[in-house]
């Protein structure tokens, strides 16, 4: 049925019709715009699920997803007989993520500080910064402490496991062990120069926490840390602690500046013991001094003095420039305008008296008998101005200058151990072609049932006839009287030597030195004892650093339950220490 309309209805239909039309494009506008909005909407959706997943996924993970270190335990370092010197023990850290934390109350954060020891103000600006994700707070507590921490329940503070480094024996093996920092790394001493052995490889954990720092789930598979390996050193702790007691009272006796007792095995440079006093905790560092640091008989050196003569003579016997039973003029005599003197004069000596009597004269004409070039050759085949290479950091080289510059003087005076400088560690070594057949031995800081070989430096002729003549020099009469072991025969040469400062020698600063193997017939060790600046009334070697040497070697021979040599008659020994020549 159509419909009909009146041309009045016509009318009003026409007049509206603009009206209808401008409505209808209204809507459609809006259609289109609404059509538009959410065609936007569905493409930022796919954009954001789909193109930006990734990055998305990432920025909440980041929030509260977290790689966790798993510390590698370090390696113990023991002893020769598997004593353990170094060892790490479990602890705990407390650290703290700012950007997933809320303010903390003021009374929470006080109850933080007094447990930690920190103050309210110290913890508010470790934690002002919203930005960081990592903040440590205390490290290295004990779990017990660590525990009551976490039970404040505090939103972002979360504890992980660490080790801390403890040294059983304290200040006694402090210069060989070193130490680590708080984060386990080394930093001195074995502790730093097997570094890589001792560490192992942590291991990693990744999980995603809560804001309380609570772990929720692992979201990879857990990479295990590898512990670090044990470390077995040449070190005897038994000796070491008898090195370190007796250098420790003779510095304090003579109240001198320093002093120094390295300990070798006759036959394997496996070193035994090294002992420097003043020494320091390294549990506990506070108050620690770089001077207390200074590892002394391995980076300190100088002039040896008389313990050096032994070494020049045996040049002279081995080029057969001389023999033992040589006699030689030794009164004062000149070389160009330096006088070569001695302590005590005498008119002749043969090579016995010449070590007996610390003769400078006797030494130095027997040093002159070779070429320059030879006497250095000698000198460097001994190790003289190149580091011993015994593994400690930072060892010191020494000082042996080019034989194409020396005058005469200067040869002559470093027969008797001046213008030569040397560290303890290298003067104990040299001695090692006395107890070795001629064979210089490598010092060995680590156990090994396999030495490495030594160099031939002297005939195996030479070596037992210097030796002959160092164990009479232990005999009444001679400069080694001091150093004598009831029950234990000896061998030695004590020095003192006048301490160089700037170009003058300093007339009241002296180094008191002893070098000496035992048992003299059969040695087994060899003990260098060298004492800085003693100020106490006594200077020479043979006065006080011969007596460290016979309380360290009479001990260690005991502990090692070498067999007495000698019937234990104290009558051999000096009623009162003599004064030497040891000049």
């Amino acid at each position: 049925m159509r419909t009909s309309y009146s041309a009045h209805q016509r009318e009003r239909i026409a007049d509206a019709s603009p009206a209808l039309k401008m409505t209808a494009g209204r809507v459609r506008f809006v259609l289109l715009m609404l059509g538009m909005l959410f065609l936007a909407l569905i493409g930022r959706a796919i954009y954001l699920q789909v193109v930006q997943q990734d990055f998305l996924q990432g920025q909440g993970e980041a929030r509260f997803r977290r790689a966790m270190t798993l510390e590698a335990n370090r390696g113990v370092i023991t002893d020769r007989n598997g004593e353990p010197l170094a060892i790490s023990s479990p602890v705990q850290t407390i650290w703290a993520s700012p950007a997933d934390m809320e303010p903390i109350p003021p009374a929470k954060l006080r109850e933080l500080g007094s447990m930690l020891d920190i103050s309210p103000e110290e913890l508010a600006t470790k934690l002002s910064d919203r930005k960081k994700e990592f903040v440590y707070i205390k490290r290295q507590i004990s779990p017990e402490l660590a525990d009551k921490v976490m039970a404040l329940g505090i939103p972002g503070i979360a504890k992980q496991q660490e080790y801390r480094r403890f040294y059983p024996a304290g200040e006694i093996i402090s210069h060989i062990i070193g130490f680590t920092g708080v984060d386990g790394k080394g930093q001195e001493g074995v502790e730093l120069a097997r570094e890589k052995m001792l560490a192992g490889k942590d291991g990693r954990r990744v999980v995603i926490k809560d804001r309380r720092g609570h772990i929720i789930e692992d979201v990879a598979a857990i990479e295990p840390p590898k512990d670090g390996q044990t470390l077995a050193l040449a070190v005897d702790h038994r000796i070491q602690y008898l090195a370190y007691r007796e250098i420790k009272a003779a510095v304090e006796e003579n109240k001198a500046k320093a002093g120094s007792v390295v300990v070798l095995d006759a036959k394997s440079g496996e070193l035994l013991a090294l002992a420097n006093y003043p020494s320091f905790n390294p549990n506990n560092r506070v108050g620690t001094t770089p001077e207390m640091l200074r590892n002394r008989a391995v980076i300190d050196l100088f002039e040896p003095g008389s313990t050096m003569k032994p070494l020049s003579i045996s040049l002279a016997l081995e080029h057969g420039k001389t023999t033992v039973n040589s006699v030689l003029d030794t009164h004062t005599y000149m070389i160009g305008p330096a006088t070569i003197r001695d302590v005590s004069p005498q008119a002749s000596l043969n090579i016995l008296g010449i070590i007996q009597k610390s003769s400078n004269v006797g030494t130095s004409k027997l040093a002159l008998l070779s070429s320059p070039q030879d006497f250095w050759t000698y000198y460097d085949s001994l190790g003289f101005g190149r580091a011993p290479n015994t593994g400690f950091p930072g060892e010191a080289a020494g000082r042996l200058r080019d034989w194409k510059n020396w005058r005469p003087i200067e040869q002559a005076t470093m027969s008797f151990g001046y213008g030569v400088s040397v560290s303890l560690i290298q003067m104990a070594r040299a001695y090692t072609i006395f107890t070795n057949d001629g064979v210089m031995l490598p010092i060995s800081l680590y156990k090994t049932n396999n030495p490495m070989p030594g160099k031939r430096v002297l005939s195996e002729k030479t070596a037992h006839e210097m030796h002959d003549l160092l164990v009479a020099n232990s005999e009444p009469g001679g400069g080694a009287v001091g150093g004598r072991i009831i029950g234990y025969s000896i061998g030695g040469k004590s020095g003192t030597a006048r301490k160089l400062e700037g170009r003058t020698y300093v007339a009241n600063k002296h180094r008191a030195l002893f070098i000496g193997f035992a048992p003299g017939k059969n040695p087994k060790l060899i003990v260098a004892v060298m004492i800085d600046e003693p100020t106490a009334g006594k200077y020479y070697g043979g006065a006080i650093s011969a007596p460290v040497f016979s309380q360290v070697a009479g001990g260690a021979l005991r502990v090692l339950n070498v067999q007495p040599d000698e019937p234990s008659n104290n009558s051999l020994l000096p009623d009162s220490t003599p004064v030497p020549a040891d000049f």
